[in-house]
């Protein structure tokens, strides 16, 4: 009889318990949205307020809220997808995520903000990105940890299991001066405490073995960088100057009609000269405009220049 009325009592509350799980995830995902419009508005603000300490401090404002809002359990979970100012990638393996953007200085430059959230369930596990770009002299022979990062804001994620530790390649706008733009090509991985390095030697050609490949060319053309998942291939634009004489003024260069790229191979990237493009992957991924111009065009979407 005792048995029979345990088995009752469970069978009674078991709802209940499931009931109150839905209702706290209810809950979170309630207090998410109000977070969303909050970041939203603030995103807004810290791409399109006309002065850099207005931006400055809804930038703050931002970073503040964020991590509010990502402290709340299951955050990993919601896309947070009104908040058109950042970028934010969920790795393929969904072990993390990152989230990155910019803010504009008034001189032409920019400073790039983020941090890689873990997909570890209620409690939250991050670790924020800092940009350390203005002291990293020699990117493409640099590792550094997420406290010294090469700042970019990210749009695809590459995922490579090669070996016991996987890594990913991302691809990324880097902005740079009111005379030139970067973008980027980095790798994260994990070390065995788990925490994120950027950098590692595994982009092999023109006799160099790079840690990151970093381009530079003039503010006012676009550059291609993407992925071709079908033939494991990085393809990116060959970048020139207009006169030979220009050689190494980076900030008169632009794509000559020509591609290259870096193919997968054993762990690595090779550098492939003379890619052929008729089978190429489309560029809308990354066919940004820049922050300013798309203010004029419309002040209330936020996405970053190229």
């Amino acid at each position: 009889m005792k048995k029979i009325l345990i088995v009752c009592l469970i069978a009674a509350t078991l709802p209940l318990c499931v009931f109150a799980q839905h209702s706290d995830d209810s809950g979170n995902t309630k207090q998410l949205m109000v977070f969303q419009d909050s970041l939203a508005h603030l995103g807004k603000q810290f791409i399109n307020n006309d002065t850099e300490m207005e931006r400055m401090n809804a930038n703050t404002q931002f970073i503040q809220t964020l991590v509010q809002a990502l402290k709340i359990p299951h955050s990993f979970n919601f896309p947070f997808d009104s908040v058109k100012a950042v970028s934010i990638l969920n790795s393929p393996d969904n072990r993390y995520r990152i989230i990155s953007w910019h803010v504009a200085f008034d001189d032409g430059s920019y400073r790039f903000y983020g941090t890689i959230q873990m997909n570890t369930g209620e409690n939250l596990k991050m670790y924020p990105l800092t940009d350390n770009s203005p002291y990293i002299k020699n990117a493409e022979d640099t590792v550094t940890s997420n406290s010294q990062w090469f700042g970019a804001q990210y749009y695809k994620i590459i995922p490579v299991y090669s070996g016991q530790n996987p890594y990913y390649v991302l691809l990324g706008w880097k902005g740079n001066t009111v005379k030139s733009t970067k973008k980027v090509i980095e790798v994260l991985s994990f070390n065995r405490e788990g925490k994120p390095m950027l950098g590692m030697p595994v982009f092999i050609g023109n006799g160099k073995t790079r840690k990151r490949v970093v381009f530079e060319y003039a503010r006012q053309t676009s550059m291609l960088l993407n992925y071709d998942e079908n033939q494991h291939l990085i393809v990116f634009d060959n970048l020139a100057p207009p006169d030979k004489k220009q050689a190494g003024k980076y900030e008169l260069y632009g794509p000559d009609l020509s591609y290259n790229g870096y193919r997968f191979k054993d762990g690595h990237w090779i550098y492939v000269d003379n890619v052929d493009m008729r089978n190429a992957p489309s560029n809308q991924d990354n066919n940004y405009i820049d922050p300013k111009k798309q203010a004029e065009i419309d002040r209330s979407t936020a996405v970053p220049g190229n």
